[in-house]
């Protein structure tokens, strides 16, 4: 009964009755009255201690109740009421401790999708399902079960956003993928994985799973679902018919009962259970008595969940993977959000009627809505331990490098978009470079902003500049790009949002005389040569679901064209312009399956394009189905900078030698010859524009003097 009793009374109200009851019996000189009362709080507090942990207004209660007893003077009762065993309780160990491998012999397991068995997965999805499950409290149920909702019950959201966030990772593994046949390979795979999750008894991330992909924005997508084979399309349908909710989840409930060891639970099954006795039944029957029978009911099914909690999965985790799973995991997108990528991949047919929005299948509806964004604490924790375990797996000389092939491949386990600044060497990705990455890209995802943001301004440059973040050329006449007014730095207007690099503030920094700043805040000025500055990797605005609408004015058409990156399996950066209709608010698709890939040009190339046309020409997309990454130059690098020069030499500590000046003094050669070439064809433009101003100034003075 003393557990139970949260459902009539708060813990703190009980308190204090008995708080009113104990100098009441003291005065009518009722000692055995008293001695019962405190024996109960002795009870309470040894068999109950963790209520105390979780609540502080009851802890404050039980001391300040202990202080009245003192001042009575009665030493023996002092002593039953105890509250220095409350604090002297290891309450975490249950929530912290791991689950201990059934084998002694360690297995190395891939840290790439591609190469993840359906076992693996499905072995590692359920050791954060355990880990979360576990960590429920019969006080986080009865919480639940009174107030409908999982409001100040942290750990409960938690195990609720982890459902929601395997769901949404499903469907954007799948949308990830730039081809049908290459989406239906991802589908496949996890459905398998259900297999496996189903084997394990593991039905809460099987619903999950299985709700991921029953979700309309991927049941829409006939084209993918075509690559199917017959035999997948059928495990599919039979386990949308194990998770329908039909008869009140008839066959799950059937297949659970039958189950014996350890198994999951479909959490939201279960509580819509204890929530719908709660309701059912009232807790005070006739003369106030309370209805002892529902309390032992509630008892029983909350006592069944915790029992659960001891049993052991029978696997092995490799902690690396773990934690990779979790960072990808840590995702937050809308309803609209995951349409607008839907229809991305596979548009709307105009022959087609429109599809009538239904409830999909399968959905744990009680979960919907529940995405606790995490603290940067948090997301830096996450961060830290995924760079952590990706450098002990592929940095085997431990220099403190990683290839870029190779963290374009463990790139493909998650649905970020793929843009990163090779720094410090040739085609090898620092760690500091990789945990900054990762770093935005999860701030972003989880809306949480960023703490080390730029502060840009519009500039006019007066000498050839590049863009820091993807290395083009700052193009225009006035007003080129965007200048951080505290470290100098220089890029697009478009890749401003994209710079994954902090600030690294000074006390001053000089603009300089090749700089003339713009009013801050003021929208940016293109002219015919401004729209060059889309010829880079990073010409759309990556940042996802901020992104700003057009400035109502004459350049509205530079904001309605954004480039939306993928960083899907063929490792590939696709552009595309978004019509009005289909404002992107997210990061991870294309407009167009066959929208061809946007690599960086170098100098040297622009010098082979057509001077009116600044837009590289596009490759198709790779024929080969195979999902390992290729890509020969599809990131961004430091170059034509005299910043990262300064800092080389500065780290060699010693001045230059001969040879390294004439190799320095080639490359200015080199970097100049482009200039004036790039200075050549913007002269050219320019005069061919005032010839054509000329022309119609001429063709409209000889129209007004025939009319």
């Amino acid at each position: 009964m003393l557990t139970m009793h949260g459902f009539l009374i708060p813990s703190t109200d009980l308190l204090m009755k008995l708080r009113t009851l104990y100098p009441d019996a003291m005065q009518k000189k009722s000692i055995s009255f008293c001695l019962k009362i405190c024996y109960f709080i002795r009870y309470w507090i040894t068999e109950l201690w963790i209520m105390f942990k979780m609540d502080a207004n009851l802890t404050k209660t039980m001391e300040e109740f202990q202080e009245l007893v003192k001042s009575q003077g009665e030493e023996l009762h002092w002593h039953l009421i105890d509250t220095a065993q409350i604090n002297s309780r290891d309450w975490s160990r249950k929530l912290t401790q791991r689950i201990k491998p059934n084998c002694s012999k360690k297995r190395k397991v891939s840290l790439l999708f591609d190469h993840l068995e359906p076992q693996e997965l499905a072995e590692h999805l359920t050791y954060l399902e355990f880990k979360s499950f576990r960590r429920i409290s019969f006080s986080d149920y009865q919480n639940y079960i009174v107030n409908g909702c999982v409001k100040d019950n942290p750990t409960m959201e938690r195990s609720i956003a982890l459902c929601n966030g395997i769901s949404q990772w499903v469907q954007l593994m799948v949308l990830s993928r730039p081809t049908p046949q290459l989406r239906a390979e991802v589908l496949t795979k996890f459905i398998h994985v259900a297999q496996k999750l189903y084997q394990l008894q593991n039905f809460n991330t099987l619903m999950a799973v299985i709700g991921g992909l029953c979700h309309s924005s991927i049941s829409r997508l006939k084209d993918t679902t075509s690559h199917v084979s017959h035999d997948v399309t059928k495990v599919l349908n039979e386990m949308t018919e194990l998770l329908s909710s039909c008869r009140n989840y008839d066959n799950y409930r059937r297949v659970y009962n039958e189950c014996s060891s350890f198994k999951i639970p479909i959490l939201g099954v279960h509580l819509k259970d204890l929530i719908a006795l709660h309701e059912a039944m009232p807790d005070f029957l006739e003369d106030h008595k309370i209805n002892v029978p529902k309390l032992h009911s509630l008892y029983n099914h909350i006592n069944e969940l915790i029992l659960l909690q001891n049993i052991a999965p029978p696997l092995e985790a490799n902690m690396d993977l773990v934690h990779l799973l979790t960072l990808s995991l840590d995702l937050y997108y809308t309803e609209d959000e995951m349409y607008e990528l839907s229809y991305a991949r596979e548009p709307r047919s105009h022959r087609a009627p429109p599809v009538t929005p239904s409830k999909p299948p399968v959905v744990a509806d009680w979960a919907s809505g529940v995405s606790p964004k995490p603290d940067p604490k948090t997301i830096s924790k996450h961060v830290q331990r995924m760079v952590d375990s990706v450098f002990k797996n592929y940095d085997l000389d431990q220099d403190g490098y990683i290839s870029q092939e190779e963290f374009e491949k463990i790139a493909t386990s998650f649905p970020f978009s793929f843009c990163v600044m090779d720094k410090d060497r040739e085609g090898q990705i620092s760690r500091q470079e990789i945990t900054a990455y990762f770093m935005r890209a999860s701030s972003i995802c989880s809306k949480l902003g960023l703490g080390f943001l730029h502060n840009f301004q519009e500039t006019t440059y007066l000498r050839p500049t590049f863009c820091d973040n993807c290395a083009g050329f700052l193009w225009g006449v006035i007003k080129q790009g965007y200048r951080c007014k505290d470290c100098g730095m220089n890029c697009h207007k478009q890749c401003k949002e994209l710079v994954v690099f902090e600030c690294k503030k000074r006390s001053k920094f000089p603009v300089g005389e090749n700089t003339l700043p713009s009013d801050h805040g003021q929208p940016g000025n293109f002219t015919a040569g401004g729209k060059g500055s889309t010829n880079d990797c990073s010409a759309g605005d990556e940042e996802p679901f901020s992104y700003p609408h057009g400035d109502g004015d004459i350049h509205t058409e530079v904001s309605k064209d954004r480039t939306i990156m993928l960083m899907g399996s063929s490792a590939q950066k696709i552009s595309v312009r978004l019509q009005p209709a289909v404002k992107h608010r997210a990061t991870q698709t294309e407009n167009e399956p066959l929208s061809p890939c946007l690599q960086v040009p170098s100098p040297q190339h622009c010098r082979m394009t057509d001077p009116t046309n600044h837009f590289p020409t596009s490759p198709a997309p790779s024929p080969c189905p195979s999902p390992v990454p290729i890509r020969k130059r599809a990131y961004a690098k430091w170059e034509n900078k005299d910043s990262i020069r300064k800092a080389k030499a500065e780290g060699r500590g010693a001045k230059p030698g001969t040879q390294e000046l004439e190799k320095e003094k080639s490359l200015l050669k080199e970097e100049n010859s482009a200039l004036k070439i790039q200075l050549g064809d913007a002269h050219k433009r320019i005069e061919t524009l005032r010839a054509e101003l000329r022309k119609y100034a001429v063709d409209n003075e000889q129209h007004q003097k025939g009319s």
